[in-house]
């Protein structure tokens, strides 16, 4: 698999997933979804974006390796934030996002790993 593609793909889903978790979490209680209405759900949300936030970290720790410096730099502060702010958390909402890009993310672990 070319190394772009593969960052780019666990880049964006990582960040993605984690914004989301992130989202979640400061919304107020009588706002929260229903499934984290519970201590449980909201523990949930923590742990899946603490293992998008590492998978990010591996993401650019990959990139940085097989890279040029510049495009995971710009990756990580243009590139992913701005598609998933401005088009995926838009469309799909931070719930849906969050459980839409969990599967991606645990993907992305893998293929990291192998392709390392």
């Amino acid at each position: 698999m070319e190394p772009l593609f593969l960052f780019l793909l666990s880049g964006f889903v990582s960040m993605s997933a984690a914004l989301s978790a992130g989202q979640l979490n400061k919304l107020p209680d009588e706002d929260k979804p229903a499934f984290m209405q519970n201590r449980n759900g909201q523990v949930m949300v923590i742990m899946i974006g603490n293992l998008a936030a590492l998978t990010l970290i591996g993401a650019l720790a990959y990139g940085f390796r097989l890279l040029e410096w510049w495009i995971p730099l710009s990756s990580i502060f243009l590139t992913f934030p701005a598609i998933s702010v401005g088009i995926t958390q838009r469309m799909l909402g931070d719930k849906v996002n969050l459980f839409l890009m969990l599967p991606l993310v645990l993907a992305s672990v893998g293929l990291l790993y192998y392709y390392w």
